[in-house]
């Protein structure tokens, strides 16, 4: 492998299969191409449900393919060999299905290939596959035969002998099948052409509802990318809101949902805004208004207005068409985690943990059966369908290591009789190995936060941020800005 991956960067899971971050790649581009597929694949699908087939589908010719519960992958082939990585930047190389699809694209006289499809586990009892398994298997396998049940589900080629591959999809898909027809572990993402709405309805009937797929991927040259999912319902708790505005006013705008993990705490999931009739948001404004309580905890809709947190009593089931759980470039969507302190009757922010993003959320009703109980508002409803990481884990033992303190320095200087302040501050997170998405966390390891206070000025406070993994930079940044800020007349407090 060492036209595509430098080894020694991997670690070995079992036999020949190994895995690591982006960092092994001899090509840093694959990985950003793994993300960049992603995104500009999420931005062009549009989601629907089931009741919008025939209104929503336009007319024309489709083509139609079973929407597999995996993990998106490019597979990437040097002539030779072949390595998968996805928009996380997970590197694997020395699985089965790779060894297979190395020898399918040499015998199809391929060159180099790059690859698009859908890494999933192929279940010994026949069940549906499920992101979960994958995840399992390919971070600890148990035997060579676990490790042999991870299979590739082909859907697109981005290059083919060093060159794009584009044009109409039909042609994309003659490649697919030359190349992958016929294998074992890698092979064609099962498809078939329809005519109509009425036919792509009959295969959601057949496919979907009948056999329990995930749903379905309508792909039309003409009229664009559709992705086709059942409704899922959950039970959520309100923990805040927003009015309208304007000649909405007096209404609700939107809630503020969340789920409970085991140990009692809230994980915010999102916020619901549609579904509601007018005199639901009227009703509901008003009653929610009796409800508010203080919070350590601010969050902002869309339209940047805060939302007024309010005491943990409203149950609604909502539906939503699909859950992610990864942005596009592979990291986990993070939300906060919440302990109500009913003594206090206020909300306590303890971190924020991975959980998921809902699409098209739509308030369906009030559950006014259900308590607010782990039970009745489990995690789970979530977890169950998209991967959770710390799911299982109790939120309140899970804190982000504390902050250190490296530099602390504070000028002021008086004009015309007013006193300025100017305040630098360097700190190491210690957090630098947090959330870490293909070798790179989502933390700095060093932050200087400057600090100008002027009351002379039109907008008195100023500030700037700057950041680095580098020690020696950082402590040059912070130089900078001292010798920048701190002058003739500024005297250290």
């Amino acid at each position: 492998m060492v036209a595509l991956v430098d080894r020694s960067r991997l670690e070995t899971k079992l036999g020949g299969f190994a895995s690591g971050p982006s960092a092994a790649l001899t090509d840093s581009s694959l990985w950003a191409k793994a993300q960049e597929y992603r995104r500009t694949t999420a931005a062009r699908m549009v989601a629907l449900d089931k009741d919008e087939i025939k209104t929503k589908l336009p007319a024309g010719d489709f083509h139609l393919s079973r929407k597999v519960d995996g993990e998106f992958n490019l597979l990437a082939f040097d002539g030779t060999d072949a390595l998968l990585v996805n928009p996380g930047g997970t590197v694997r190389v020395g699985l089965p299905l790779l060894e297979e699809a190395a020898k399918l694209l040499s015998k199809g006289g391929a060159k180099t290939a790059l690859i698009a499809g859908e890494l999933y586990y192929r279940r010994p009892d026949g069940g549906r596959e499920r992101v979960h398994d994958v995840s399992r298997v390919a971070r600890q396998p148990s035997s060579p035969d676990e490790l042999g049940g991870l299979r590739f589900a082909v859907f697109d080629v981005l290059e083919l002998d060093g060159k794009p591959v584009a044009g109409a999809f039909h042609e994309t898909w003659k490649k697919i099948e030359k190349f992958f027809k016929g294998g074992i572990r890698v092979g064609p993402v099962e498809s078939l052409a329809v005519k109509d709405a009425a036919a792509v309805q009959k295969q959601f009937d057949s496919w979907v509802e009948g056999e329990g797929s995930e749903g379905l991927v309508v792909r039309s040259d003409v009229a664009g990318s559709f992705k086709i999912k059942p409704r899922r319902s959950l039970d959520c708790v309100v923990v805040g809101f927003t009015e309208g505005a304007d000649d909405r006013a007096g209404m609700l705008h939107d809630a503020l949902i969340a789920l409970m993990r085991d140990e009692g705490t809230f994980h915010i999931l999102g916020r619901v805004g549609g579904g509601f009739s007018e005199d639901e948001r009227r009703g509901f404004l008003s009653d929610l208004k009796d409800l508010a309580v203080e919070s350590d905890y601010a969050e902002v809709n869309p339209e940047h207005v805060a939302y007024r947190m309010v005491k943990p009593e409203w149950i609604v089931e909502v539906s939503v068409l699909d859950l992610i759980s990864q942005t596009t470039r592979g990291a986990s969507i993070d939300r906060m985690v919440l302990n109500w302190n009913g003594k206090s009757s206020r909300y306590e922010a303890l971190r924020r943990l991975p959980l998921a993003s809902p699409i098209s959320p739509q308030f369906v009703r009030r559950r006014e059966d259900k308590t607010v109980r782990p039970s009745d508002l489990r995690l789970a409803q979530v977890a169950d369908r998209v991967e959770v990481p710390y799911a299982e884990k109790d939120s309140r033992t899970l804190t982000l290591p504390k902050s250190q303190v490296l530099k602390r320095e504070v000028y002021t200087k008086v004009l015309k009789g007013n006193t300025m302040v100017r305040k630098l501050l360097l700190w190491k997170t210690n957090k630098e190995n947090e959330g870490a998405v293909g070798g790179l966390s989502k933390y700095p390891a060093y932050v200087v936060h400057y600090t100008d206070f002027s009351p002379n000025r039109k907008d008195p406070l100023d500030s700037e941020l700057r950041v680095s993994n580098s020690l020696p930079q950082i402590e040059a940044l912070y130089q900078e800005l001292l010798t920048e800020s701190t002058g003739r007349g500024w005297t250290k407090a």
